[in-house]
């Protein structure tokens, strides 16, 4: 096969690769349940855009507040709210109302 014939075969079998779109990682939602006083496990695979779901099945109210006041979700009995993770780090947080129930979020890029 001629040299010309091989670039233009090589060059057609790429084509599909180069048009390919990048493939994003999808969000993903995670529940924290508050209930007895406590916050349920966190998730272990936290990424960058996950959205974690607080919902709090207490007969009290209760805050979600992270320490370094990147969120802070405020918890009536029986409600739910949504917290997209906007960036990688460790995350420790607590209730305000109820300062000894306590958790961490670890979200990887």
């Amino acid at each position: 096969m001629p040299m010309l014939q091989k670039v233009a075969l090589a060059l057609a079998l790429m084509a599909p690769l180069a048009c390919a779109a990048p493939t994003a990682a999808v969000a993903t939602d995670y529940v924290v349940v508050i209930e007895k006083m406590k916050f349920g496990p966190a998730p272990d695979d936290l990424h960058v855009g996950d959205v974690i779901v607080w919902q709090n099945k207490d007969i009290l109210r209760h805050t979600a507040t992270a320490r370094d006041k990147s969120f802070d979700v405020d918890l009536p009995p029986g409600a739910e709210a949504k917290t997209t993770v906007g960036q990688a780090g460790s995350f420790a947080f607590f209730c305000r109302f109820h300062p000894g129930m306590t958790g961490t979020l670890n979200v990887s890029q």
